[in-house]
């Protein structure tokens, strides 16, 4: 038993944001049928560091996010693809998709026509600027957002900026926004037996995420400054220079801030006009910056954190990716999930981040290869073996 158990998901998606909505709702145990193009399949099975894979059709991007659920192939532009897809939403409870806002409807299969079929569905549909507003046909992907949104104007340093966040934030963000509707929408109709459309847009799910910088902006009237690895609300709090690399520190309160001057031996800074007040300290961070790093490069990271953490001063190494997923606390939390695939051999993810005490992981299935359980779910639905032969020599179906 798991939190999504007797659920059904149909996931229309391709790429990144509405594939990763699917993979958290697989994750917490729903039937997740991920419905692709009978050619090519979802765009992700060709991205990735791996060429071999690339080839195989099951990219390391798509791998990352498609655990756990089942494919069939489907041409939605074919008739008999759309009898096949209608016949799937009379059993599902969602519907997810994340193509431009017009073309489910284009290909007849919109909301308004599924909700004929099946009267309390849910469908959610993921787009870059959502369904209507002047932006709404732009195409979109997270870079765009990532820029549209003022994202990339805040990110980096005078110098350096505008940069683009390392990792696709705004993609990842908009499919956490339609996991956290979809389970709304699920309750809802749970009390009321009413299904509904969700309207997600990557632009509006991003900005939220940016909360404190537009409160600063849209209530006290102050423009945001790029700071690199400055923290806008506190100092000393961002990445300091010790003597292998870099350092964070976020002596956020002034308790904080003189414990760290009593373990630096520079508890002159105490009184100091300069850094005596928080908002001072703020105005003169750069300043303080260079003192700290100078007494800083005595220790490495690694000696300095373990020292500030034991006296109540948050601290942590800027670790490599590798290092980071190797770290004990990874480890020991059970992040990472290894699944063993029949071609591939042993593959590694992320599974779910948030643990449960009433339910335990069940171990996660291989993302599937394109059309992997078409015959299942085919016969599931009342096909013969002799109509999805024909459905196969047609390409209504891989």
């Amino acid at each position: 038993m798991n939190i999504l158990t007797g659920v059904t998901v149909l996931d229309v998606t391709n790429v990144l944001a509405g594939p990763f909505a699917g993979y958290l709702l697989a994750l917490l145990g729903a039937e997740t049928i991920k419905i692709e193009h009978p050619k090519g399949g979802d765009l992700a099975r060709k991205l990735g560091a791996s060429p071999e894979l690339n080839n195989k059709a099951m990219g390391t991007s798509f791998l990352a996010q498609n655990a756990n659920k089942k494919s069939i192939g489907i041409n939605l532009k074919m008739p008999e693809g759309k009898e096949i897809f209608k016949k799937l939403v009379k059993n599902a409870d969602v519907v997810l998709e994340n193509f431009r806002p017009d073309v489910m409807d284009k290909l007849g299969l919109g909301y308004e026509v599924l909700r004929e079929i099946k009267e309390d569905i849910i469908y959610c549909g993921i787009s870059g600027f959502g369904r209507n507003g002047p932006l709404a046909k732009n195409p979109a992907y997270d870079q765009i957002i990532q820029g549209k949104s003022g994202l990339m104007d805040i990110t980096g340093t005078p110098e350096s900026g505008p940069l683009r966040v390392g990792a696709p934030i705004t993609d990842t963000v908009g499919g956490l926004t339609a996991v956290m509707a979809i389970l709304g929408a699920l309750y809802f109709r749970s009390t009321t037996g009413k299904g509904q459309m969700i309207d997600v847009a990557l632009l509006d799910s991003i900005l939220p995420m940016m909360g404190w910088v537009l409160s600063n902006y849209l209530i006290a009237g102050q423009k945001p400054v790029r700071m690199g690895n400055e923290n806008f609300t506190a100092a000393p709090s961002g990445a300091f220079q010790a003597k292998d690399g870099l350092l964070n520190i976020s002596a956020n309160k002034d308790e904080q801030w003189q414990e760290l001057c009593r373990i630096l031996d520079l508890e002159e800074l105490v009184t100091d006009p300069r850094f005596a007040e928080r908002d001072t300290r703020k105005k003169n961070r750069h300043e303080l910056s260079k003192i700290l790093n100078e007494r800083l490069k005595e220790k490495t990271a690694e000696e300095w954190e373990a020292i500030l953490n034991a006296r109540g001063i948050p601290s942590g190494t800027v670790n490599t990716l590798e290092k980071a997923l190797h770290q004990p606390q990874i480890l020991h939390r059970g992040l990472l999930k290894k699944i063993r695939d029949e071609d591939l051999g042993d593959i590694t993810v992320c599974g779910l981040a948030p643990k449960f005490s009433a339910i335990s992981q069940e171990p996660l299935n291989a993302p599937p290869t394109l059309g992997e359980h078409t015959d299942e779910i085919m016969r599931n639905l009342g096909y013969g073996d002799e109509t999805i032969r024909d459905y196969k020599r047609k390409g209504v179906i891989a």
